[in-house]
């Protein structure tokens, strides 16, 4: 029953991946799996130790730097307001450090300067920096370097 042994080490690996979020243990968990397939297949502790061996470093060293990198990417698309960040603008009303009106991507939003000393007129074009519940922070074009 060495094949058994090994399938609770998967499930404890498995689990305690589960609470540390590592890539490492859950990658200890699917070597455990890997040993007892072998296991199971009837071949000796020699080669389940080797087949673990093998199993967790090709996941260390193949599987776990990918992954990593796939979590780190941001999203790439972004929904909702978060998609309006980054878009042109067009400014309908003047736009001060508490109020203003534009138009982005067809629909017209509240604004608000993003530094407090600019006063953007009317018809200027604006960069939408940040989204302030359903305000969008803008700063003027001509002035981005």
């Amino acid at each position: 029953m060495p094949w058994f042994v090994w399938l609770l080490a998967a499930v404890g690996l498995g689990v305690a991946e589960f609470f540390t979020l590592t890539l490492v243990l859950g990658l200890l968990a699917g070597a455990a799996l890997v040993a007892a397939v072998v296991a199971g297949l009837g071949v000796g502790l020699l080669g389940q130790l080797v087949a673990l061996a093998v199993a967790a470093a090709a996941g260390l060293v193949l599987v776990r730097p990918v992954a990593l990198r796939h979590m780190a990417q941001g999203p790439l698309t972004r929904e909702g307001s978060d998609a309006l960040i980054g878009k042109r603008a067009e400014v309908m009303h003047e736009v001060t450090a508490t109020r203003g009106l534009i138009k982005v991507s067809g629909e017209e939003w509240s604004a608000r300067a993003l530094d407090e000393s600019h006063v953007i007129p009317a018809g200027a074009l604006v960069d939408v920096m940040e989204i302030d519940g359903v305000t969008a922070v803008v700063y003027p074009r001509e002035l981005l370097p």
